[in-house]
């Protein structure tokens, strides 16, 4: 249970500020943090067992048919980056305590924080690919609850919207990946998949896995070319943009590549794949992260390129290429987390992000700028950073790539392009930030000048922290990050991991040099970068999020223009539409006519089922041809219910039949009170041609049903009657092998289908309920209603009726078990009786006499199903298990009573209760209105 417990906590700490944010932000920051520091204590305990090679899991069982089990892993990957996300987003909290403006909902964006880590968590350690997923489209809610935080700004929603859009995208197609991986392996546990990867790489189904899965982490890690969604999340307040950039959601998708290099990797098209696309992102963001002028746009662009870095070391592949991206995972977290909370603090104090605005800053606020210079210089690669020690392992790999054959040399060259603009970038904003003069306009020098200083000790000890943390692994590699490098590090490689060493100095050797060229390359850059950003000006650029915004305009346009096509109010044409479509569906396996016969032969024919089918055709149709008369149409249809209820008959089937026919007559009843709300005369339909379609459509359907029917009927098929058959008696407790299976073996499908009827009963009663509507004098020939609104025939007979119903209905209630009957038809039985009634008296005299209230009636007969369900456990067995009894009673005998009587009872009362709330409120719009004898 430790391991379920670390997302627990986090999970749970989503709802502690929600609960402490009226006791002061203070005190909400403080609550809030300790859910993450309890996690991290858990997750440092398992750390000597993990660092030592071990991988720790659970696995809860969840939903097993669909292969989805609550397992959690931590392995040396898992744990890299849970350090990652619990430390640094615990930092963060505590920063963004002082980020916030006072006005600020400061409850509900931590707890919005607290979901984003929790989602994040649960992706790294999820041990199930469908869990994983799970969490996987958390990560892309929360960041769009975050980023989209300040919703009064339209960058802001349009940010939160493009990312959902993108990621969500790519989430979809992760799906795919997982389900055919499953299919592969034939099992969604993670363990299993990375112990298959031999199987999936041989399958035929690797590539469109590959695609597909490589497309849900391109997309989450916004490489090229689905990059531009992520300078548009820049609309996030800076604490969320520091926690996605370093150890959330972009982090994922290199995650998920480290996470699958065991399965997938190790093939060319991997290889490729991930090289040429990381290549190409270092290059183009590192380019765009240079002409930049907002800060947090300088570092999304750079996060970009970093995250291309570490992408084409895993497609490198070599075993020193994963201990470099798993080693630069590490550094870039730590140095990108500490920049954004710099630059966070910057925009507070100055109040603008605009570079060219911007500039000696040092002499006002030198603690920022020490925190800047420090975790820019790691950024940049300069020793003794960190960030160097990962560059000098980028320079070494890509000398001895072999990708490309005999281009393959153009790789070194390319990422010393990258490492260059790197450098360019990074000293560009510590120069212009803190040293250089601002570069204003004439309109902003009469302005009065930037008044900054440093910040609460409190906003600037994460960032210091985090800064500190980069010079001290590049001091100290070997001691600080080796030994947890190489525990990720052997998960990723899944075998064992190369021997390595961290260290600065390597001796004088070619990466060295590739180094002092990079900087000496970024110095020169960075001089004449009025020259490049001219360069830049010269070609046409068009805004990312304006061309996302044009491209769903232009999809919102296409849908409508397809809808408005499709849809024209005719319901006889979506009807016509949808048949053709089940049509062309059931047609294609149907093309073999003489597949169609199976090994069954026919039953015989007799008079009685002739004439059964003669009647139910002949009802068929006379419905349809007296269509404009609506009430004889009806009657018509009628005539079909009440044959199929004797075809039940006829058939040994007496519980469906009582059933139809209880049914048949509710629902004609139903229909003839809904008739109100229609037109009294449809109109002609003067088309012959559309006369012709609808026969062409019925016809066509029909013999379609009839050739599945047929086929269907002439084969022999698997049957489960015969359990329900031979456990009736001994497991349920009766003869009535139905209404056994309503109560006992299928009763949850049963409590689903009355908590249904019931919520429509209610939902029904809700929207009628005080509904008035014109009613007119008379009908369509002038002739007015009858006065006599309530025959005495209809009263004297109901009131026979009623006594004679209800005592049948008890009987059938109490039979059902072992006798044709039950619950259900029961309370179809009674609620026919109740509404004759009502419709001999009307609603005022039998309200009076029958003061009931059907709402709870129908929620009370609810109410004792579940109950009863729930009974069980107290007897330390499963939800809705019933048991039976054979007693003596005196006078009486012997009888049998069973806790399936009980559930029988809140079946009965729920079919009563929301049949009578439908009926009788349909009821009383069509009479609230009549006109009175006066205004006739």
């Amino acid at each position: 249970m430790a391991l379920l417990w670390i997302p627990i906590l986090t999970l749970l700490g989503t709802l502690v500020p929600v609960f402490t944010s009226r006791h002061g932000r203070g005190i909400c920051v403080a609550a809030t943090l300790v859910a993450p520091l309890l996690a991290l204590v858990l997750i440092f305990l398992h750390a000597p067992v993990v660092i030592g090679g071990e991988v720790v899991s659970q696995s809860l069982p969840w939903i097993p048919l669909l292969g989805l089990d609550l397992a959690l892993r931590i392995d040396g990957l898992t744990l890299l980056f849970a350090l990652l996300i619990l430390g640094i987003g615990s930092l963060i909290l505590l920063y963004a305590g002082y980020y916030l403006s006072p006005d600020e909902d400061d409850g509900r964006f931590l707890a919005y924080m607290m979901l984003f880590m929790s989602a994040m968590l649960g992706i790294v350690m999820a041990d199930n690919l469908l869990l994983l997923w799970l969490f996987w489209e958390l990560t892309s809610i929360s960041s769009f609850l975050l980023i989209g935080f300040w919703g009064h700004r339209s960058d802001a929603r349009r940010g939160a919207r493009m990312a959902l859009a993108v990621t969500g995208a790519g989430g979809l197609a992760l799906l795919a990946g997982l389900l055919l991986i499953g299919q592969v392996v034939g099992s969604f546990a993670l363990a299993e998949v990375l112990a298959a990867g031999d199987a999936i790489r041989a399958s035929d189904l690797y590539p469109l896995i590959l695609a597909l899965v490589l497309f849900g982490a391109f997309t989450k890690s916004a490489q090229f070319p689905f990059h531009f969604w992520l300078p548009h999340a820049m609309a996030a307040p800076t604490p969320v943009s520091a926690f996605l950039h370093s150890a959330t959601m972009v982090k994922a998708g290199v995650f998920l590549l480290a996470r699958f290099n065991p399965a997938l990797g190790d093939t060319v098209p991997w290889a490729v794949s991930l090289s040429l696309v990381g290549l190409a992102t270092l290059l183009y963001a590192a380019w765009f992260a240079l002409l930049e002028r907002d800060l947090k746009g300088i570092l999304a662009f750079s996060t970009i390129s970093h995250l291309g870095l570490i992408t084409l070391l895993l497609g490198l592949g070599s075993p020193l290429a994963l201990v470099a991206a798993v080693f630069h995972i590490l550094n870039h977290a730590t140095f990108k987390a500490a920049l954004f909370m710099s630059v966070g603090i910057i925009d507070h104090e100055t109040g603008t992000r605009d570079i060219d605005r911007l500039g000696a800053l040092w002499s006002m606020m030198p603690l920022t700028g020490t925190l800047t210079i420090l975790a820019g210089a790691a950024m940049a690669g300069f020793p003794p950073f960190n960030g160097f020690l990962s560059k000098e392992m980028l320079f070494e790999q890509s000398l001895i790539n072999n990708l490309l054959g005999a281009l393959s040399g153009i790789i070194p060259l390319l990422v010393v392009v990258g490492a260059m603009l790197s450098v360019a970038y990074s000293l560009r904003l510590i120069w212009s930030l803190f040293f250089a003069a601002p570069k204003l306009t004439r309109e902003q020098k009469a302005q009065p000048p930037l008044k900054a200083h440093d910040p609460p000790r409190g906003m600037l000890a994460p960032g210091l922290f985090l800064a500190a943390m980069s010079l001290l692994v590049g001091l100290f590699p070997m001691t600080l990050a080796a030994p947890l490098v190489n525990a990720a590090s052997l998960a990723v490689q899944g075998e064992t991991s190369p021997l390595f060493t961290l260290a600065l100095w390597h001796g004088l050797n070619l990466p060295l040099a590739m180094s002092a060229v990079a900087v000496a390359g970024g110095v020169l850059v960075l001089r004449h970068h009025r020259r490049f950003a001219g360069i830049a000006a010269l070609f046409p650029t068009r805004d990312a999020g304006l061309m996302f915004e044009a491209v769903v305009q232009r999809v919102i346009k296409a849908a409508l223009w397809l809808t408005l096509r499709l849809e024209n109010g005719s319901l006889q044409r979506y009807q016509a539409l949808l048949i053709l479509c089940a049509l062309a569906m059931a047609s294609i396996g149907l093309t073999r006519l003489d597949a169609l016969t199976g090994e069954r032969g026919l039953q015989p024919l007799d008079g009685m089922l002739v004439l059964g089918a003669g009647l139910i055709v002949f009802g068929a149709i006379g419905s349809a041809l007296s269509h404009r008369w609506r009430l004889v149409s009806l009657l018509m249809l009628s005539v079909v219910g009440l044959t199929v209820s004797l075809t039940f008959v006829r058939f040994s089937a007496p519980d469906l039949a009582l059933t139809q026919l209880s049914v048949e007559v509710v629902s004609m009843i139903l229909l003839i009170l809904a008739l109100f709300f229609l037109p009294q005369r449809p109109p002609l339909m003067v088309s012959s041609r559309r006369i012709l379609r609808d026969l062409l459509l019925a016809a066509s359907l029909g013999l379609v049903v009839a050739m599945l029917n047929y086929a269907l009927l002439t084969r022999e098929t698997l049957t489960i009657a015969d359990f329900f058959l031979r456990e009736s008696l001994p497991g349920g407790g009766g003869t009535n092998v139905v209404n056994v299976i309503l109560v006992d073996f299928r009763g949850f499908d049963t409590l689903g289908e009355i908590t249904v009827l019931t919520l429509a009963g209610l939902a029904t009663f809700k929207l009628l309920n005080r509904l008035k509507l014109f009613m007119p004098a008379g009908n369509l020939e002038g002739i007015r209603w009858s006065r006599h609104r309530y025959p005495m025939i209809l009263a004297v007979v109901a009131q026979i009726l009623l006594p004679l119903a209800l005592l049948v209905s008890v009987y059938v209630f109490l039979r059902g078990h072992n006798q044709p009957g039950g619950g259900f038809i029961a309370g179809l039985i009674t609620a026919v009786a109740l509404i004759l009634q009502y419709m001999a008296r009307g609603h005022d005299w039998t309200r009076e006499r029958l003061p009931i209230s059907y709402p709870v009636v129908a929620v009370s007969g609810l109410a004792i199903a579940t109950a009863t369900g729930m009974g069980s456990w107290l007897f330390g067995y499963p939800f809705l298990t019933s048991a039976f009894g054979h007693f003596d009673i005196p006078l009486i005998g012997e009888i049998e009573l069973a806790s399936a009587m009980l559930f029988d009872v809140g079946v009965y009362l729920a079919v009563v209760g929301a049949t009578l709330m439908i009926l009788i409120n349909l009821g009383r719009v069509t009479t609230i209105h009549r006109p009175s004898l006066e205004e006739r």
